[in-house]
């Protein structure tokens, strides 16, 4: 037995030796659990993305101001001793003083629900559309009252706009990183591996931009965005802001990284060897630091998705009709709507879970970068 421990060993070192850097990333990035578990709460955060119709039980713009502020009824996992899914019906009442409508929920009458029920149509990509849904009642009747998460003031379905606000949020969130990432790897690459008056024009671009004050910036900015553009116009705007503020950090790393690696011997080599300049960039140097590069970009996805979210919060980046999960927060801007329906305030919790599963994601792979680190 004493001699099974060294042959383990031996193979287990030969093993290591012989895998390549992203095979190394991956044995350690695997190990850590809370990574592993906040990208699977991410991947199914992008399934929403992709199809939030799916996901949805109602039109996010169907209206019925008699419905408004529906509580959130719950849902029953057992019914009569069997598992059944059900969800108790509502029953409302004006209240002659204040006129405004009473919502009880009546636990004795439940609305039975099953999965892959037909529902209203919705667009799957471009011209395709579908009527097919998660989950619905059982009774098509009863689809008007059935809302998972209450309504808002204009009777809309809360759980249904989460679902197409989280497509927005999210979009916007990794469009703005994907470009704030292209700018950082040109202009801090082109910093650090031309140097010269050119690394010092950057820089002096960089420090300018990280002196100012990154709110106020953001508010001037996003004010000046015509008030009558439609939500495209204005969502690709709000990703161009976000990704010209935020491309900063990423552009003085990369220029660090590149001062190191243009006097490493294989880039040498490659320009002994005639390379041109941009092939010795983009095929040589950037590739030995992709990964870090991925974790410096998985961690800037939570800090757009504050700034958007606090932008369309105050109105000033996305706008409805256009529903993002900054826009369902903005219905929470009273105190005393809130405290008549507090169900308002749950796309907070959609934004707190995806920031911290970016953010624990990004470490894990942030370690995993350095699969040689202790």
């Amino acid at each position: 037995m004493a001699d099974v421990a060294p042959v383990v060993s031996t193979q287990a070192e030969e093993r290591v030796s012989v895998a390549s850097n992203w095979k190394l990333v991956w044995w350690r990035f695997r190990k850590n659990r809370l990574a592993v578990a906040s990208g699977v709460v991410l991947l199914l955060f992008y399934v929403v993305v992709a199809f939030p119709g799916f996901f949805a039980t109602h039109d996010p713009e169907a209206t019925e101001a008699y419905r408004a502020f529906i509580p959130v009824p719950g849902i029953h996992l057992r019914d009569a001793g069997t598992f059944r899914l059900s969800v108790p019906s509502v029953v409302g009442a004006r209240d002659p003083v204040t006129l405004r409508m009473k919502w009880t929920v009546d636990p004795a009458n439940r609305i039975p629900i099953r999965f892959f029920v037909r529902g209203f149509r919705y667009k799957v990509l471009g011209p395709l559309t579908s009527e097919f849904h998660l989950v619905g009642p059982s009774d098509p009747a009863a689809a008007p009252w059935m809302h998972l998460l209450g309504t808002d003031r204009l009777g809309r379905d809360q759980w249904s706009r989460m679902m197409y606000g989280t497509r927005t949020s999210l979009t916007v969130s990794l469009a703005s990183v994907a470009l704030s990432v292209l700018l950082g790897l040109l202009l801090g690459g082109i910093s650090g591996y031309f140097g010269g008056w050119i690394d010092q024009v950057i820089q002096r671009l960089i420090e300018l931009l990280q002196s100012l004050p990154t709110i106020p910036i953001w508010l001037v900015m996003t004010a000046a965005l015509p008030q009558d553009w439609r939500p495209e116009q204005v969502f690709f705007a709000i990703t161009i802001i976000l990704a010209f503020i935020g491309w900063t950090t990423l552009g003085r790393e990369v220029r660090g990284r590149f001062l190191s690696l243009r006097e490493e011997d294989f880039v040498i080599a490659a320009e002994l060897a005639g390379c041109s300049r941009s092939r010795v960039i983009w095929r040589h140097m950037i590739p030995a630091f992709t990964s870090h590069i991925i974790a410096a970009s998985t961690l800037a996805i939570p800090v757009m998705i504050i700034s958007e979210t606090s932008l369309s919060f105050l109105g000033l980046g996305i706008r409805p009709p256009a529903i993002s999960w900054g826009v369902l927060l903005q219905e929470a801007q009273n105190i005393q709507t809130v405290a008549h329906a507090p169900w308002l305030l749950i796309p907070g919790g959609l934004v707190i879970l995806a920031v911290l599963a970016f953010n624990l994601l990004g470490d894990g792979l942030r370690d995993a970068a350095d699969p040689y680190g202790h």
